[in-house]
């Protein structure tokens, strides 16, 4: 294996031993650099990227054995060669039990040394390439399991399992990108129709006057444009589930003839005549509060208890810390499956960063921060610069209150300050504000 390019950091107190392995490594192409000191060590393993880090075992107040800790703390996939002139079995086995790649003996001559280089090169080549087929039989188009370690998750878990045995109709709640497609499609997969078609629509991203021949279909020569017959959403579903998300997006006529399919099993399609049995189990979601859609108008009363059998309400991310290490492994080798890059781990500082952010985005947030480290990084194991999330535990601004001012005048000055917070970016002020575009223009205008 080439040795060009490789950076490698000896540490060792006796500087007469630095010199030494330093020249013979770089004599061998190697780019070697040193240290005497464990701490300057450590700290150096921090702010630059070495392919390995040889390291004696005897130093005065940072032992290597603890060094060893230290590195693999914040970089998991560092790898670490000790070496020590007071070698014994004991010690051997504790070093490669704590993370090193090999143990030397001093004395010993360079080109056994350079023989456990190249060994600790070629297996971590392994690894990748075992990281690599992995992925290759994970594709990253593969829907992201849910993952569930906090006791909020299982708990919204167990109940989708136990509903999804059933046909009612199930009605999913949580921030914009908290996982609610992601739910319902876990229902789906784990009910009795999970052979059938799973069919989704994001009723904010279709136009209303498009949205009824979406759900129900169209006959030829139904309107203007209607050029070809078109099966609906609906009969596309066959006996399996339409997943209708942000329902309150929905016009309150379309809304009406909704709740009409599902009371009579009956579709009409636009312009037709002959209504066609539909079996589609419906799941509905929104990111915003049902109670605040019934009172505004947003969603028919009649309609939410039809399809509010089951409610299954989504934690935020802040809200389940304990599920980010897990999503992240989760979204690190699908984000290297789909870039073609195997990623090998994350240092524990950049984890730390991960857990205290608070997540405004949710879990897309995190999903697209991973999926932008793993695409720019130049190594295998995601750092804390390879982040671009800020330092403060959220984006949101300072929440603003008054006694002075009316209900409508707060929404206005609240809206307005996010807007003005996020520089006119009306995607991330919608997104702080928990509702669809669509309804933040929509509430721009009214105001």
């Amino acid at each position: 294996m080439s040795s060009k390019g490789k950076r490698i950091l000896v540490v060792d107190d006796d500087g007469a031993v630095v010199d030494y392995l330093c020249e013979s490594l770089r004599a061998r192409g190697y780019e070697a650099v040193g240290t005497t000191s464990a701490e300057s060590a450590l700290a150096k393993v921090k702010e630059e990227t070495f392919d390995l880090v040889i390291s004696d075992v005897e130093m005065p107040r940072l032992r290597g054995l603890d060094l060893l800790s230290a590195i693999l703390s914040e970089t998991p996939t560092q790898l670490v060669l000790l070496i020590t002139a007071y070698g014994s079995v004991e010690m051997a086995v504790a070093a490669l039990q704590n993370g090193a790649c090999d143990f030397l003996t001093k004395p010993f001559k360079i080109e056994v040394l350079v023989h456990a280089i190249e060994r600790a090169f070629s297996e971590r080549m392994l690894k990748r390439e075992v990281v690599r087929l992995r992925a290759a039989l994970s594709p990253s188009d593969a829907p992201r399991p849910v993952v569930a370690k906090s006791n909020a998750m299982r708990r919204v878990l167990d109940l989708a399992r136990r509903v999804a045995g059933g046909s009612s109709s199930v009605l999913i709640t949580g921030e914009t990108g908290s996982g609610k497609s992601l739910l319902a499609r876990f229902i789906h997969e784990n009910g009795p129709h999970n052979g059938q078609p799973f069919v989704q629509l994001n009723c904010a991203a279709v136009p209303a006057n498009l949205a009824e021949s979406e759900l129900f279909g169209v006959r030829k020569g139904a309107f203007t444009g209607a050029g070809q017959q078109r099966e609906g959403l609906f009969v596309a579903a066959g006996r399996g589930t339409l997943f209708l998300d942000e329902l309150g997006e929905l016009s309150p006529e379309l809304q009406a003839k909704l709740l009409q399919v599902l009371e009579t099993g009956m579709v009409r399609p636009l312009g037709g005549t002959k209504e066609v049995r539909t079996q589609a189990r419906v799941i509905a979601a929104t990111n915003r509060s049902p109670e605040e859609l019934l009172r505004n108008g947003s969603l028919r009363p009649d309609l939410y208890y039809r399809i509010n059998v089951v409610r299954l309400e989504l934690p935020p991310l802040r809200e389940r810390k304990e599920d980010i290490v897990p999503l992240v492994d989760v979204l690190m080798a699908q984000a290297g499956s789909k870039n073609e890059r195997p990623v090998v781990g994350i240092s524990a500082h950049a984890m730390r960063r991960l857990v205290k952010y608070a997540w405004p985005g949710n879990v897309r947030e995190l999903s697209n921060v991973i999926e932008r480290a793993v695409a720019m990084m130049d190594h295998d194991v995601i750092l804390p610069e390879d982040l671009e999330i800020p330092d403060a535990d959220s984006l949101a601004p300072a929440p603003f209150v008054s006694t002075d001012l009316s209900l409508e005048e707060m929404e206005r000055a609240h809206i307005q300050r996010v807007v003005d917070a996020q520089g006119g970016n009306k995607a991330a002020a919608a997104r702080i504000l928990g509702i669809t575009r669509r309804t933040l223009y929509r509430k721009l205008g009214e105001l």
